[in-house]
């Protein structure tokens, strides 16, 4: 086992350092990205929530309106409501593949080479 696979010890790392990380552009940078996607996605889920609930509440009659025998309107968009997390969630997953993990892989390893 070469030096580079043994684990480092997160205690070799100074607090000042990650906070000097903390403050560099490429942080700041991988910060900026994740937030540009997390608020404005967890902002259209909570409309979009919030809007189901909503209309449970104070549209009665337009939530139990028929669409194909039993299926009324209420269960549909109730199912949307899994459908749009799971979708989020991909959607998340594929951007944090895209776009943070290289980003934080780069950081990470520019830490760590200072130990070696």
């Amino acid at each position: 086992m070469s030096e580079t696979d043994l684990p480092l010890r997160p205690e070799a790392i100074s607090g000042d350092r990650y906070l000097q990380v903390q403050a560099s552009p490429e942080f700041q940078e991988l910060r900026s990205r994740l937030r540009r996607f997390v608020f404005p996605m967890t902002a259209v889920f909570l409309v979009w929530y919030a809007t189901y609930v909503a209309l449970g509440a104070f549209a009665h009659d337009f939530m139990a309106t028929k669409v194909w025998g039993d299926i009324n309107v209420g269960l549909i968009i109730g199912l949307g409501q899994f459908a749009s997390t799971f979708l989020i969630t991909g959607l998340y997953v594929r951007f944090a593949n895209r776009e943070l993990d290289p980003r934080a892989e780069a950081i990470r390893t520019e830490l760590e080479s200072e130990l070696r």
